[in-house]
């Protein structure tokens, strides 16, 4: 009776001598998993298993590999090596290996391969699996003769100057496996990528899920939506202080292109629908991808540092109310612009020297610069560490630490004041803006600081983390301004309240003339009730009251 398969797994067999297999002419398959095997005869393994066409050596400790080890496995079709401790493997080491089909090296200690290791394996070689090896660089011709393979597994290696170019020639492969989804750009022509998504994109899609689809176009809409109704509203309503309205107006120009930037993602999600893998390397180095990251950062900065501006504003007159470091006309101008023109540099500096920085913007779908990787250049990683974890933590400082002084600084006051009840009745008020403030600064913050920090200690960030950030934290400000600085002020409600009763009562008037067929019936009807002013605001006028509270 012929031996067609011999399975000796987890065995402890350290070492085989050449004799080992003598007799086993027959022999097809031969399974040694998990046998402590340290060394493999030298001269020819095979010698007496010409027929071998399955050797599996997964998990033991095998260090050499070469050719004269697999000299005479000339009809070997499947080699599993995964898990042993191979570091180096000889240019010929599968010279001979003529049928071989499946060749796995996975999770062994290889650092380099030479540049020719598969080509003796160009017309057989189907799957090659070589991931979770130390491999400090893959070049393009380690593949350049694999045309018939179907299958390659890279995972867990990083490849810093990947191309399309290394995978082009592999015409027929229909599946490929990267340590990242970012590398299945550069794999346009393979039907089967993973990962498959990176928590933002997908394989198919540069918005992963349809709750990204439909939010990002809510966001927008709020966005653009809430800040324009404000930027009109203030300019049809009387400002109780003109520099103070100009400033929340420029605030919601910047906060708009929030918006904007949320509308054209969602624009491009549409375009690309089914098939964002084959476009996705085009769209990330595109002006369109850049242009928009370029408007979510100078959106981003304008807004902290105006929002930074106003707060030092509002602190001066609190806690300083008789000083006169109040900003005039011209010092306005020149801090509005000053904020404008510094927002532009620091969005555009990345976009001056791409050798410098590199594709800055284009390091994920949505174009935005949040999350750092290796393959990130050192001089991007320190300019966006320095916005987010150096300009923007020490902004959101100020502003936490300048509203809880001006809260105290009011809390004072009112202790003295005479009318206890309406004091407590006000600080109670000013305290709930002061806290929502603060809070949606925090909420917008906070989770891009720690994802900054955990993405620069290489922590793996799970990737839908980064595309909530992305779509609902980073837009949480532009979105919420309109209310905190303008909906929730008082003078603001009542003077819409004026304008809106205006607005009744010349519709109402205008209704009745066309029905009243005379004057002295038009004279004797009654004019519809108004807005009254609060008995407060009857008692003072706005320039008698104190400024603190406006």
């Amino acid at each position: 009776m012929l031996l067609c398969a011999r399975v000796l797994d987890h065995n402890p067999l350290s070492s085989l001598s050449q004799d080992t297999f003598i007799g086993l002419k027959s022999l097809v398959y031969l399974s040694m998993v998990g046998t402590a095997l340290q060394q493999l005869p030298h001269l020819g393994f095979c010698q007496h298993m010409p027929a071998l066409d399955w050797l599996d050596l997964e998990g033991n400790q095998i260090q050499i590999l070469n050719y004269s080890i697999l000299k005479n496995c000339s009809n070997l079709e499947v080699l599993l090596l995964m898990d042993n401790r191979i570091r180096n493997i000889p240019e010929n080491t599968f010279q001979s290996l003529w049928k071989l089909a499946e060749l796995n090296l996975s999770s062994n200690r290889i650092r380099k391969l030479p540049k020719n290791t598969f080509r003796s394996l160009s017309k057989s070689l189907l799957k090659l699996n070589i991931s979770h090896n130390p491999l400090l660089k893959i070049h393009r011709s380690h593949f350049t003769h694999l045309t018939n393979l179907q299958s390659l597994a890279l995972e867990g290696i990083e490849i810093p100057d990947i191309q399309t170019k290394m995978f082009l020639p592999m015409k027929n492969l229909s599946h490929i496996y990267f340590k990242t989804f970012q590398y299945c750009s550069y794999a346009p022509h393979v039907r089967s990528c993973k990962p498959n998504t990176d928590g933002i994109s997908s394989f198919e899609d540069l918005l992963a899920n349809m709750v990204l689809r439909v939010s990002v176009w809510v966001m927008a809409f709020i966005t653009c939506f809430g800040n324009l109704f404000v930027i009109g509203m203030r300019s049809l309503i009387r400002a109780e202080n003109n520099l103070h309205a100009a400033c929340i107006k420029v605030l919601c120009c910047a906060d708009c292109l929030m918006g904007v930037y949320l509308f054209f993602i969602g624009v491009f999600d549409v375009k690309f629908r089914g098939q964002y893998n084959r476009n996705a390397l085009l769209w990330m180095e595109s002006v369109e991808c850049r242009t928009i990251g370029f408007l979510a950062m100078l959106s981003s900065e304008v807004s902290v540092l105006l929002l930074t501006y106003l707060t030092l504003e509002k602190f001066l007159v609190i806690v300083f109310p008789f000083s006169n470091l109040r900003p005039g006309k011209l010092q306005t101008v020149v801090v509005l612009a000053s904020i404008w023109l510094l927002g532009f540099i620091i969005a555009a500096v990345p976009l001056m020297n791409e050798d410098v920085f590199g594709n800055y913007y284009g390091r994920n779908g949505v174009c935005f610069p949040l999350h750092s990787d290796r393959q990130e250049k050192p001089t991007a990683k320190g300019y966006s560490t320095g916005i987010f974890l150096g300009l923007n933590l020490v902004a959101f400082l100020v502003i936490a630490f300048s509203y809880a002084t001006m809260f105290l600084s009011i809390y004072k006051t009112g202790i003295n004041a005479t009318d206890l009840r309406s004091s407590l009745h006000r600080d109670v008020a000013v305290a709930n803006r002061f806290f929502f403030i603060v809070f949606s600064d925090a909420l917008c913050w906070i989770p891009i600081f720690l994802v900054k920090v955990l993405s620069l200690l290489e922590v793996e960030i799970p990737g839908t983390i980064s595309s909530w950030v992305v779509i609902f934290i980073l837009p949480i400000n532009s979105a919420l301004n309109p209310i905190l600085y303008t909906l929730t002020t008082s003078f603001f409600r009542e003077q819409v309240e004026v304008l809106l009763c205006r607005w009744q009562r010349r519709h109402i008037l205008k209704k009745d003339r066309k029905s009243l067929t005379s004057s002295t019936i038009y004279m004797e009807a009654p004019r519809p009730p108004c807005y009254q002013p609060p008995e407060y605001l009857q008692q003072m006028s706005l320039t008698g009251a104190d400024p603190r509270y406006a």
